[in-house]
């Protein structure tokens, strides 16, 4: 078996792993007659996890090595892009399964847990695509696949008349959107990223590369929630954030700890104390939160404040699980936009509240760099009435994806700023190619695209 042609298969974790058990065996019956052999490569959390840890084999690693070669061919899965706290539950059940690793130290106390940290956050947010993305994707829809979609449409629900729902977005004040500036690279060179002089980090950029820097003002965003829960209480709308918090593992994980902040401002502020010497970080959410204080004099207390909140109805709050008690606050990648907005449409501009009725909604969607797309959508239901998919049109998605992309610079170059201060992009041979005027606590990031991958995306657009 090991001379016939083959097709990798990623086993990874929850729903696709189901697929996997169910369909895998009946692939294998087919391609075993082929003369072709479907092997696994474990991409799980878990088995990322033990592979960082020096348990495993890293099975990603070599599928990286494997996307460059011409021949190579792998189904990849939909695999999690874990926050902390998933990372953290599959630690502990690895351990309970008698591996000897160490917990994930949130905020590390010396080098030994920096180290341990840094082992963990390769496993974080979307660590697999970028090692496998050595092309642009294709996502056009099948002919096939929409004509059955026409033939079979998914049921949409009616649009109330005069329904208020929509879509927030700061507008451009302040956002990623509002102070965004691009360069690109005229030669390979050494690219320093520094606040206030002190280098944050380097990069080796390439001749022909896109750098495309910006910042979230952090009080613009929170002024911003304060304003959107101001107004779902006077229209009486459910309140919902969407946002992007496992692709997004740096930047959306805070944007979401300041909308859970402002929310719930006042126990925050009556127990700040108590939260501190816990180590409670509104980033992690609610789940995380209620771990930290279990057990604690007030424990009872804290949850009922909390409760109160969300019974006041002022402003409603979209329900993750309203038979749970779940708020969208739960945790920050309970949420993920790619999927919570289109709920929003099918549901006719709803979310659900804690009783489990569907209700009109604003919905939350801070940065108007992709916030605008939705609004337009909610906008055209409530003016239009519900869409039509038996007649409704495509869109063609060429994804700008290849030579290990990382969206937004979701990862390494994306920064909590210490302090106010200029952060400057410079480079060895062009000198200073950017700079900021930033503020203590905003959110600066920095986005990266090769010149081949862009020259690329529009052959593929234009094919």
């Amino acid at each position: 078996m090991s001379n016939l042609p083959k097709i990798i298969w990623s086993k990874i974790d929850e729903a696709p792993a189901l697929a996997t058990y169910s369909l895998l065996a009946i692939v294998n019956a087919f391609t075993k007659e082929a003369g072709v052999e479907v092997v696994e490569s474990d991409i799980s959390l878990a088995g990322r996890v033990r592979a960082a840890m020096g348990l495993a084999e890293d099975e990603l690693s070599k599928l990286g090595e494997v996307v460059l070669q011409p021949d190579g061919n792998v189904i990849k899965l939909p695999n999690i892009s874990a926050s902390v706290g998933q990372l953290k539950d599959c630690i502990a059940e690895l351990q309970g399964q008698g591996y000897d690793i160490p917990n994930y130290p949130e905020e590390p106390a010396n080098a030994e847990e920096e180290a341990i940290q840094a082992k963990y956050n390769v496993c974080l947010g979307s660590a697999v695509n970028p090692v496998l993305r050595e092309g642009n994707s294709d996502r056009r829809a099948a002919k096939a696949v929409k004509r059955f979609a026409q033939n079979n449409p998914h049921r949409l629900k009616a649009v109330d008349e005069n329904c208020q729902a929509y879509v927030a977005h700061m507008g451009g004040k302040g956002d990623f959107f509002g102070h965004e500036k691009s360069v690109t690279s005229t030669a390979d060179q050494k690219v320093t990223i520094a606040l206030n002089g002190k280098e944050l980090t380097s990069i080796d950029a390439l001749a022909g590369e896109v750098l495309d820097g910006t910042f979230m003002s952090v009080a613009a965003l929170r002024a911003f929630y304060k304003q959107t829960i101001e107004d779902a209480k006077a229209k009486g709308l459910i309140w919902s954030l969407h946002l992007k918090a496992t692709m997004m593992k740096i930047s959306d994980p805070i944007m979401f700890g300041h909308a859970f902040e402002i929310f719930f401002a006042d126990v925050f502020a009556k127990y700040a104390d108590t939260f501190k010497a816990l180590g409670v970080n509104p980033n992690m959410g609610m789940s995380d939160l209620e771990k930290k204080i279990a057990g604690h004099a007030q424990e009872a207390e804290i949850k009922a404040a909390f409760q109160a909140v969300v019974d006041s109805d002022a402003p409603k709050i979209a329900m993750v699980d309203s038979d749970k008690g779940e708020t969208n606050f739960n945790a920050s990648n309970d949420v993920i936009i790619d999927a919570s907005m289109p709920v929003v449409v099918r549901e006719g501009g709803k979310q659900w509240d804690r009783t489990g009725a569907a209700g009109e909604t604003v919905a939350v969607v801070p940065d108007s760099t992709y916030a605008m797309f939705h609004e337009e959508m909610v906008a055209d239901i409530v003016k239009n009435g519900q869409y039509d998919v038996s007649t409704m049109g495509a869109m063609q998605n060429i994804g700008l994806m290849a030579q290990k992309a990382e969206e937004y610079g979701s990862h390494p170059t994306t920064f909590e700023l210490a302090e106010a201060g200029t952060v400057t992009v410079t480079g060895s041979v062009d000198g200073e190619m950017m700079s900021f005027e930033c503020e203590a606590g905003d959110i600066w990031r920095l986005a990266r695209t090769k010149d081949i991958p862009v020259r690329d995306w529009v052959r593929l657009t234009v094919e």
